[in-house]
């Protein structure tokens, strides 16, 4: 195909890409039948990933859960049973530990079967300024908000690529699209998580899988502890995000296959804004929001996986 033939075709499938858009503000999109789906969410023991099990309980699927927190597993699972859930299996994993995953991975396999639905939920924030951070907390950090998800793609998703059936969530950030002050090493391993989902994604179109999906998910700060005594400048604009609203927001975008799930909704236009603006401006920008200032959070840095 020559240039001109390419471009007018690009340019055809843009306008169609728009309208499609369009028409889905007012025509909601088909949700996908997930009943019977194996699903695996890394962090399940509590927060975001205990929601989400409870939500995708309700849809008859069989659930996985990984956490380091076996009392918080136990009662997820007790939850996700009430809440429907066909079969509920609970693990103990540490997902910063390569042969641990890869090790429980064959676990799940052997005693569930493969997995079809992976949702990378786990992760820390150690919550300290760069210098002040210890090298030993940076590298964890590193090792569960970003490398656990190339281990757990590793393990689970060659058995998608095989059915051509599957869907990749990674539940990121918007530390993960905006820089953040104070959160130098948090924001770097959610850059490299978004970074990782979504080149795995355009991997998986370009062999021609495109029957396993993938949502990447960055919400602004949540209410679940992580980021306890997190302030917020503009409440209206960025407030702090209800862990209730965020599960069903996740769940939706998984049933109906959207690639890119931004909370709250002004995030979609403020990142924009970063891409097409002057680093002056930009920065400006962020000290107006309050990115730019000093995110003073009283985390809890035990490393128990604490949810977005």
């Amino acid at each position: 195909m020559n240039f001109f033939l390419e471009t007018i075709q690009v340019l055809l499938l843009s306008l169609w890409y728009n309208v499609e858009s369009f028409i889905h503000i007012f025509v909601s999109k088909k949700k996908k039948n997930i009943a019977g789906e194996v699903v695996l969410i890394t962090g399940a023991g509590s927060g975001i990933g205990r929601l989400m099990a409870q939500e995708f309980a309700a849809r008859g699927t069989v659930l996985v859960l990984w956490d380091i927190n076996q009392d918080g597993m136990k009662e997820t699972a007790g939850l996700a049973k009430q809440s429907g859930a066909s079969r509920v299996h609970y693990y103990l994993c540490d997902c910063s530990d390569k042969n641990e995953v890869y090790r429980v991975a064959d676990q799940v396999k052997r005693e569930v079967g493969d997995v079809s639905i992976l949702v990378n939920n786990a992760g820390i924030v150690t919550g300290k300024k760069f210098m002040d951070a210890p090298d030993s907390l940076i590298e964890k950090t590193m090792e569960v908000n970003t490398m656990a998800h190339f281990w757990t793609y590793k393990a689970f998703l060659p058995a998608m690529i095989a059915n051509n059936h599957g869907h990749l969530v990674s539940i990121a950030s918007s530390a993960g699209l905006i820089g953040v002050n104070g959160l130098a090493d948090y924001c770097a391993s959610k850059f490299a998580a978004v970074g990782f989902a979504e080149s795995v994604g355009l991997e998986l179109l370009a062999t021609g899988k495109d029957g396993v999906k993938t949502t990447i998910v960055c919400p602004y700060f949540i209410n679940t502890g992580m980021f306890n005594g997190c302030q917020t400048k503009w409440p209206r604009l960025m407030p702090i995000l209800d862990p209730d609203y965020v599960a069903k927001k996740i769940i939706h975008a998984v049933l109906t296959d959207q690639v890119f799930l931004l909370m709250p909704k002004s995030m979609y236009l403020i990142t924009a804004l970063k891409n097409v603006v002057q680093w002056k401006q930009a920065s400006l920008l962020g000290s107006y929001l309050g990115s730019s200032v000093q995110v003073d959070c009283h985390t809890n840095t035990s490393l128990h996986y604490k949810l977005h």
